[in-house]
C-alpha cells in the first residue's frame, strides 16, 4: 500500500494484491499504514487486519481456487 492522498475525506492509497495494483478509497481506514492488510470491498477499504488473520483468508482464498487466476469477467464476452 502506498498513500496517494491523505486527506480525511478523499483518502486514496495504491493497493497491491496477487500482482495487481488499484488505487482505493480509504477514508473508512485512515490509520491504515504502509505494509498492513486492510480488506478492501469495491474499492474502499473498510478495515485492517493482523497478519494471522490474512494469513487465514489467503489460505481461505486459495482452497476455494479464487487465487489462481484472473475471474473470468475480466475478459471479454463475445
Amino acid at each position: 500500500m502506498c498513500w496517494t492522498d491523505h486527506d480525511p475525506l478523499f483518502a486514496r492509497a495504491q493497493i497491491e494484491f496477487e500482482g495487481i495494483s488499484r488505487e482505493c478509497h480509504m477514508a473508512c481506514v485512515p490509520d491504515a499504514k504502509v505494509g498492513d492488510y486492510v480488506i478492501v470491498h469495491a474499492g474502499i477499504g473498510i478495515c485492517v487486519i493482523d497478519a494471522i488473520e490474512a494469513q487465514r483468508i489467503f489460505r481461505e482464498l486459495e482452497r476455494l481456487q479464487l487465487l489462481s487466476e484472473p475471474a473470468e469477467s475480466d475478459e471479454e464476452v463475445e
